[in-house]
C-alpha cells in the first residue's frame, strides 16, 4: 500500500466517523430538565433532515391533555406528534413537547421555553406553530392569544380559554376543532371562545369545525395525519396580512384513517436523557 493510498484511506474513515457521528445527532428525542427558568421540563425532537435544513425547519409546540400532567416525563409522549414520528409519520419540523406537573398552562412559562429555543437551536421563528388538545387546548389558545406576535397558526382542540380579551386570537390563524358528543369538555367551552370572537369582529383568521358525534379521545388522531402538519406549515408570520389556510379540510373520514398510511418504522426512536435524569 502506498503512502498516498493510505492517507486517503485515512481521510476517507475520518469523513465515515464524522458523518456517523454527526447523524447520531438527529431523529433524536432529547429530554430538557430544569434548563429554562420559570418554565417546564420538555422534549426536543430533532427530525432526520435538520442538518441539511436547520435555519429553514419549523418548530412545533405540542400541549398534552391534564391526564398526561404529572412529573414523569414519559407521560407527555404517549400521544401527540412525538408518538406519531415514533410510529413513523414523518414531520419534518423540530417538536417541543412541555410537561405539565398540574394546573392551567401558563403563557409566559410556554414562552420562555420559546425564547430558550431561539438562543439553542436554529430554526425559523416565522413558522411557530402550537397545537394542543383538552387542558393542551386550552393552553393552546391561551398562549396564542397572549403572543400572537410569535406564533404562525395554531390547532386547538376539545378545549376552550380562560383568556379575559380575545382579540389577539383573531391576529393568527387559528383553527378549533370540538367533537359534539365530547363529554370530558363540553362544546361549549369552544363555542364560547368563537362566540366571543364574533362579537369583537376578529375572525377573519378563524376557522373552526364541531364535529358531529365526536367523543373527546376521537380528536386525538389529528396528531397522526398528514393534513394536520401540512396545514399548519401553509402559515408564516411573515405572510402578508397572515390569511389562513381553507383548502386543507380535516374530516371524520381523514381521522378514521390516519394511522394507515403511516409506513411504520422498524427502529426505535432514540431518547437522550440530560444528566442521565
Amino acid at each position: 500500500m502506498t503512502k498516498r493510498t493510505l492517507h486517503t484511506n485515512i481521510l476517507t474513515l475520518l469523513l465515515l466517523m464524522l458523518h456517523t457521528a454527526t447523524w447520531a445527532q438527529y431523529d433524536l428525542l432529547s429530554a430538557k430538565k430544569g434548563v429554562v427558568k420559570d418554565g417546564y421540563d420538555f422534549w426536543v425532537y430533532t427530525p432526520d433532515d435538520y442538518y441539511f435544513s436547520q435555519e429553514q425547519t419549523p418548530l412545533i409546540i405540542f400541549l398534552h391533555g391534564a391526564s398526561r400532567c404529572g412529573r414523569d416525563m414519559k407521560r407527555c409522549l404517549q400521544y401527540g406528534p412525538v408518538d406519531a414520528v415514533k410510529m413513523g409519520r414523518q414531520i419534518p419540523a423540530l417538536i417541543v413537547t412541555p410537561q405539565n406537573p398540574g394546573g392551567a398552562w401558563n403563557p409566559r412559562r410556554l414562552n420562555n421555553i420559546l425564547e430558550w429555543m431561539k438562543k439553542n437551536y436554529s430554526f425559523d421563528d416565522t413558522r411557530v406553530y402550537v397545537i394542543g388538545m383538552s387542558l393542551g387546548g386550552y393552553g393552546t389558545l391561551d398562549f396564542a392569544g397572549t403572543y400572537p406576535d410569535k406564533i404562525a397558526a395554531a390547532i386547538a382542540l376539545c378545549g376552550g380559554s380562560t383568556l379575559k380579551d380575545y382579540r389577539g386570537l383573531g391576529e393568527l390563524p387559528l383553527w378549533i376543532v370540538h367533537g359534539t358528543a365530547d363529554r370530558a369538555v363540553s362544546v361549549r367551552e369552544s363555542q364560547k371562545v368563537v362566540e366571543g370572537m364574533k362579537i369583537l369582529g376578529a375572525t377573519e383568521r378563524l376557522r373552526y369545525d364541531w364535529m358531529p358525534g365526536a367523543s373527546h379521545g376521537a380528536l386525538a388522531r389529528f396528531f397522526y395525519t398528514d393534513k394536520t402538519y401540512d396545514w399548519l406549515f401553509q402559515h408564516a408570520l411573515s405572510d402578508p396580512r397572515r390569511p389562513i389556510n381553507t383548502n386543507i379540510d380535516i374530516t371524520k373520514t381523514d381521522l378514521s384513517q390516519a394511522y394507515r398510511d403511516i409506513k411504520r418504522r422498524t427502529d426505535e426512536l432514540e431518547l437522550e436523557l440530560d444528566n442521565d435524569k
